[in-house]
């Protein structure tokens, strides 16, 4: 069984849409959740669910050493990174290589980088009157939003849209595809 944990630290809905996609699966099992985030809406989330949280600062994710500790107690074989804003350090990446995924609300390189999440990319794309937009979903690097991209998926925008209702298009895509990518990579 692989064993999943989910960093976030927002809402919560993408942690909550992976978990319940693997709720019954015999091979892929979500152990816990980590968030930066104790007012978050993941921790309210993962509790209505019997989700183990776990909680992080800045410092435990920079030093690594007691986060990599937890990691290995819950015996995490991938991370996956569902609305998490803090930087992933690169000792974390190194143990972790090619096994922590994240995804991200436009089609990279665009719109992405340092800030670059939620709103503020929807806004960017609405200013730019981008044709269309979508998610990425890619491994972790050192840098922001540059991973190796496992997979696009692309909607179109068009000139009455709102941030809301773009929104609502890429969280239609965030669901449909990041638990199946997941499971993709995790049972090759």
């Amino acid at each position: 069984m692989k064993k999943i944990a989910i960093f976030g630290s927002g809402s919560g809905s993408n942690a909550e849409n992976i978990y319940k996609y693997f709720l019954n699966s015999k091979t892929i099992n979500i152990a816990c959740i980590y968030t930066n985030n104790k007012n978050a809406g993941i921790v309210k989330r993962a509790k209505q669910h019997n989700i183990r949280v776990n909680y992080i600062s800045k410092k435990d994710l920079t030093c690594f050493n007691q986060l990599y500790s937890s990691l290995k107690q819950h015996n995490i074989d991938y991370i996956i990174l569902a609305g998490f804003l803090l930087k992933i350090p690169a000792k974390m990446i190194s143990k972790y290589n090619n096994k922590i995924i994240n995804i991200h609300p436009s089609l990279l390189p665009k719109y992405g980088g340092k800030g670059m999440y939620g709103e503020k990319v929807h806004r960017s794309v609405l200013d730019n009157k981008e044709k269309e937009s979508g998610i990425t979903i890619h491994f972790v690097n050192q840098n922001y939003d540059e991973g190796e991209v496992i997979l696009q998926k692309k909607c179109h925008v068009s000139k009455t849209d709102s941030i809301d209702s773009l929104e609502k298009k890429i969280r239609s895509l965030e669901f449909e595809y990041f638990p199946k990518v997941i499971e993709k990579i995790l049972l090759k």
